[in-house]
């Protein structure tokens, strides 16, 4: 296996259409104060870590919901000892440190580990993760929400009262209602710094623990179809896009800015969403001694994609992985 050195920065924007890509616990799209529309960091890593889970196996997680035999959710104990087939309480931090790092989820995105319980103490550990990934915030000129009634096959079994006092009939099937965006483009920017590793691994003892260039591919894989990949009622409609990926020469230490600002989005006069990397662009020029490539994938069934940079760069489509 080789080590990936490499510092990584580079956006993804994930479409939804008539869907709600993330919503808050009311059910609703979330918005920021100002009305934009906008999705946490959390929903694109549920959906990278389902799509790892699917192919990798449930094992090759640690931090995923897992339910016991009574259909509960295990507790962190629980879940290490099924996973692991050893008790916290009889490990030691450093056997801890190596078990969870060996879990991509972990190498990839760090951990709290923070176990409660009989018999645990002094078991804490703290990872940084080497990808971040910020809020997804909708660069569609719209933000449109709407509500809809739907009816449950069932009677609602709770009992209300009238305005006199009495019972009403709860024959009836019960109402809910859903909520999903009209049309959304979010983009959230991502960065890679596999250095964030260096001291755990260091403590650990164990240099195959560094991130590898197996872990890079998989993730790569996961940001261009996770989200696709998880289709549930709510989010039928939300598809991965578009993923732009800027691989660093190894020892540079460069910060690109935060792409969420420079990347364009609008419609042709036939209705195809059009990409406008122009300001990528020149961030890319300006910083092109320090780039070892750039990668672009994008759904070019459905997106136009303009004024991208051309040194270093090479364009694919992003379901198939194969070059435009």
């Amino acid at each position: 296996m080789a080590h990936f050195n490499n510092r990584v920065f580079g956006c993804v924007i994930v479409k939804s259409i008539n869907s709600n890509y993330n919503a808050d616990f009311s059910g609703q799209p979330r918005t920021l104060p100002n009305g934009t529309v906008y999705a946490t960091d959390k929903a694109l890593k549920y959906a990278i870590k389902n799509y790892i889970k699917d192919i990798k196996g449930e094992k090759s997680l640690l931090y995923f919901k897992r339910l016991n035999a009574e259909f509960n959710p295990f507790d962190l104990p629980s879940a290490y000892k099924d996973i692991f087939n050893t008790e916290v309480k009889s490990d030691d931090k450093k056997a801890i440190l190596k078990n969870i790092l060996g879990k991509i989820d972990v190498k990839l995105f760090g951990a709290t580990f923070a176990p409660k319980g009989e018999g645990i103490k002094d078991k804490n550990i703290s990872i940084h993760g080497p990808v971040q990934i910020n809020h997804g915030i909708n660069i569609w000129k719209e933000h449109n929400i709407f509500s809809e009634q739907i009816m449950s096959p069932f009677a609602n079994p709770n009992k209300k009262k009238n305005s006199e006092g009495e019972e009403e009939d709860n024959s009836a099937s019960s109402l809910g209602r859903q909520s999903k965006l009209q049309e959304g483009h979010y983009l959230h920017h991502f960065s890679v710094n596999p250095k964030n590793l260096s001291e755990v691994v260091k403590l650990a003892g164990d240099e195959s623990l560094t991130l590898q260039d197996e872990n890079i591919d998989i993730l790569k894989d996961s940001l261009r179809n996770g989200v696709t990949y998880y289709d549930s009622a709510s989010k039928a409609g939300t598809d991965n896009e578009f993923l732009l990926w800027v691989k660093l020469n190894e020892n540079s230490k460069t910060v690109l800015p935060n792409f969420t600002q420079l990347v364009g989005l609008d419609k042709d006069a036939a209705g195809k969403v059009v990409i406008d990397l122009e300001k990528v662009k020149s961030v890319i020029g300006n910083n092109l001694d320090q780039i070892e490539a750039v990668e672009i994938y994008y759904l070019s069934e459905s997106v136009n994609i303009v004024n991208a940079p051309t040194d270093k760069t090479k364009c694919f489509d992003l379901t198939s992985g194969k070059a435009i």
